[in-house]
């Protein structure tokens, strides 16, 4: 079982060494949960992944209560969404209170506009590691595709899109038994 020190430290790393928001720490959180803790098998993973992306919220403080209460529940979760917030928190009341002295400043412009490209890096790079997990292939590749083109181009609402992903998913299991 996973101590509650553990549980804060990995939350904290994750929450501490990502740039870019949620979904750039789902690469960090595989490697503490999966790889390194053996929390949660890949497919479990995945599965948490999915369900914290449906739920209404901040996607990693999402990923940080199941996770917790998963492991030592309610305390549990606690402490993973405390480990999880605690240095985005504390950068951004640093941010708030040096943003006028260095807002106009050059080199820090510079620095986000570096920053950019990485973090597409981070996000995209689970995209397809998660893509092979959950079995994507050449033949079924064009839903993923579909549904952000209908978001893109035809401005169809994302709720939608997993409404109709829910009820298309629950309706072919029906099929299948």
């Amino acid at each position: 079982m996973a101590k509650y020190c553990d549980i804060f430290w990995s939350f904290f790393r994750v929450g501490t060494f990502t740039i870019g928001g949620g979904y750039a720490m789902i690469p960090l959180m595989q490697r503490e949960f999966v790889d390194k803790h053996h929390w949660m098998s890949e497919e479990e993973f995945l599965d948490q992944v999915a369900l914290s992306q449906a739920m209404p919220g901040v996607f990693a403080v999402n990923m940080a209560s199941m996770t917790g209460f998963r492991l030592r529940g309610g305390r549990g979760a606690a402490v993973a969404v405390a480990g999880n917030i605690l240095m985005p928190v504390l950068f951004i009341l640093l941010l708030a209170v040096f943003f006028r002295a260095f807002r106009d400043n050059v080199i820090v412009e510079r620095i986000f506009l570096g920053l950019r490209p990485a973090v597409v890096a981070l996000i995209a790079a689970p995209v397809f590691t998660m893509a092979k997990s959950a079995k994507v292939s050449w033949r079924n590749v064009w839903i993923p595709l579909l549904c952000a083109l209908l978001i893109w181009l035809m401005g169809v609402s994302p709720v939608l899109i997993v409404l109709a992903a829910a009820l298309l998913g629950y309706l072919c299991s029906k099929i299948e038994n």
